[in-house]
């Protein structure tokens, strides 16, 4: 299905958006943000058990398109907040809140809200000319749609503030040896290891994927009492699913399980 600025797709298990305004680097406007949220329902109606998020043309998105904003009367009228809280958190929260594997394919910039919306995915891989980039002191700005929530977390307070003050361009492959990222492969290799990671994880057990997304999320505001607890529950449940017992009785029998996502 092809939206005016987004494509999506399903087949055998996996959904696949693509932001397609390759012109514009993929720069994020009002109406290609209701077309990803869109986008992301349809996911959740095909019942698709991984999803892959990635960019058309050089890169995978240049973030908010500053051009859909009128600066020529000053910036009394730039309803900065009212865009974060309505148009940006509702979809960064429903990547989040999937059920299922969101792997992000970086090839070539990632910047602003577009990095945010890479590192809102559970896995990111990227091409090793890929870069990310938070330019927002430039305009002076502060990251947003949850860039701070994920640069801290996910590099620690000394090189999310520097990422952050400088707006200085993270390659790819310090972005894999940093943590940020999950993995920065050859180009031309990109889209065959792409490929094999979201057939792999579409066949993998899905709820205990699911369970297992929740959990590490919980786990930085989670005391490890806290931790153990919901981990019990998560096991309680996974304890009784159709893919417990074809994992043990395909390990038992030495062959690869056939997982159903149940």
């Amino acid at each position: 299905m092809n939206f005016a600025s987004v494509r999506y797709s399903y087949e055998a298990g996996i959904s696949r958006i693509t932001l397609n305004r390759p012109e514009k680097l993929n720069s994020l406007t009002r109406s290609m943000m209701r077309e990803l949220a869109t986008a992301l329902n349809l996911t959740q109606e095909d019942q698709a058990r991984v999803l892959l998020i990635q960019g058309t043309g050089r890169g995978f998105c240049a973030g908010q398109d500053l051009s859909e904003h009128d600066f020529s009367q000053g910036t009394e009228n730039i309803a900065f907040e009212q865009l974060i809280r309505e148009v940006y958190e509702p979809v960064i929260l429903q990547i989040q809140a999937l059920n299922i594997p969101v792997v992000a394919a970086v090839n070539g910039m990632a910047a602003g809200a577009g990095a945010s919306l890479a590192l809102a995915c559970d896995i990111v891989i990227a091409t090793r000319s890929a870069y990310f980039l938070q330019a927002f002191a430039k305009i002076g700005l502060i990251p947003d749609a949850g860039g701070t929530w994920f640069l801290q977390r996910l590099v620690g307070n000394a090189r999310a503030m520097g990422l952050a003050m400088l707006g200085e361009r993270l390659s790819a492959s310090d972005a894999q040896d940093w943590g940020l990222i999950w993995k920065c492969v050859d180009d031309e290799k990109f889209t065959a290891e792409v490929e094999a990671l979201v057939r792999h994880l579409s066949t993998a057990p899905t709820l205990a994927m699911a369970h297992t997304k929740h959990s590490i999320y919980a786990a930085s505001a989670n005391t490890l009492a806290e931790q153990i607890a919901l981990e019990a529950k998560y096991q309680g449940e996974l304890g009784k699913t159709a893919d417990l017992l074809e994992g043990v009785t395909a390990f038992l029998q030495k062959r690869a399980p056939s997982f159903s996502g149940k």
